[in-house]
């Protein structure tokens, strides 16, 4: 199993440093660039041009490497569960990057024709895994099981849409948010393992492979990003994880760096209307705060890179003491 895992990462991983190269460079010629929104940080209009949708490539990679290695991969009913967020999310995301690159409209998606759209998957993922297991939640460290009921359905729907939007919104400096996505998956890797959910650690493993990759050309400056292709589907694959692995509380401490960026936002656009134009930060989310207080793109991404790998090691200290 561990000879596999590390297969798959090193396969996704050199997919990734093969098509990278010739991707970048093609998805210039065919103009698919970012489009900086107005309200945001000064010295990011520089970044306007630069190539998106780069999600396409890792997600593609992850799943052939996948595929190589375990080739009956897809028989696991929890993994095909995975996979199906992680790819319907991420056509979310790819709609909405095609409008903007291809049909050059820079609003994207309605933003409540988006929601809806995330919303009915969320939906969807919980009858399909409803079928296969059961709506028991874990309580950590006191090893209780709550059984919600059709409650259930309500923190499937708020795990999937909080997590794809939080992991969007983390999207916004140069290699944030594919860091902090590889430090939250750890701890899942681990839950896989100890759950027997190999063929999903497996995948897992080689979804960091890809990210890895990823990262090599998203580092400032980058020369490619994600889009909400990537974003998206990273979310989704996320919340889908924690579902399977019953490990969905968990998934608040792991990913607590991008509740914070959601949070952030709520806060920031609550005070901004209760105070008639004041805002609580200087601009959000989060790590837009610390960028206009006068630190570094760079120096912002290492600090909540390094609050992501605490939060991992939290997160499997979690599952050991479970």
């Amino acid at each position: 199993m561990y000879v596999k895992m590390l297969i798959a990462f090193a396969l996704a991983l050199a997919i990734d440093l093969m098509v990278y190269p010739l991707a970048i460079p093609m998805l210039h010629k065919l103009k698919f660039g970012q489009t900086v929104r107005e309200e945001g940080p000064q010295s990011h209009k520089e970044k306007t041009g630069t190539p998106t949708m780069g999600g396409l490539v890792f997600i593609a990679s992850s799943i052939i490497a996948t595929l190589i290695v375990e080739i009956n991969a897809f028989s696991s009913s929890n993994l095909r569960v995975v996979i199906l967020a992680f790819l319907g999310y991420g056509l979310i995301g790819f709609i909405d990057d095609f409008i903007i690159v291809v049909r050059k409209d820079n609003e994207g998606l309605k933003p409540l024709f988006k929601f809806v759209l995330q919303s009915i998957l969320a939906i969807t993922f919980y009858f399909i895994y409803k079928n296969v297991n059961d709506t028991q939640i874990i309580i950590p460290f006191i090893h209780k099981y709550i059984d919600l009921g059709w409650f259930y359905v309500v923190l499937i729907f708020i795990m999937f849409t909080g997590e794809t939007n939080a992991v969007n919104l983390s999207d916004g400096l140069d290699g944030l948010s594919a860091g902090l996505v590889i430090f939250a998956i750890i701890p899942f890797i681990y839950f896989c393992v100890r759950s027997n959910n190999v063929e999903i650690a497996i995948f897992l493993c080689a979804v960091i492979g890809s990210l890895a990759g990823y990262l090599k050309y998203n580092m400032h400056p980058a020369r490619i990003f994600m889009g909400d292709t990537g974003s998206l589907a990273l979310g989704g694959l996320l919340a889908a994880v924690a579902m399977v692995t019953k490990e969905e509380i968990a998934l608040v401490l792991i990913g607590g760096v991008f509740v914070a960026e959601v949070v952030s936002v709520i806060i920031q656009v609550g005070y901004f209307k209760l105070t008639h134009g004041k805002r609580f930060f200087r601009m959000a989310p989060l790590h837009h705060h610390f960028e206009l207080g006068g630190m570094s793109e760079q120096k912002v991404v290492y600090m909540f890179w390094s609050i992501g790998a605490l939060l991992s090691i939290l997160g499997i200290l979690m599952g050991v003491l479970m």
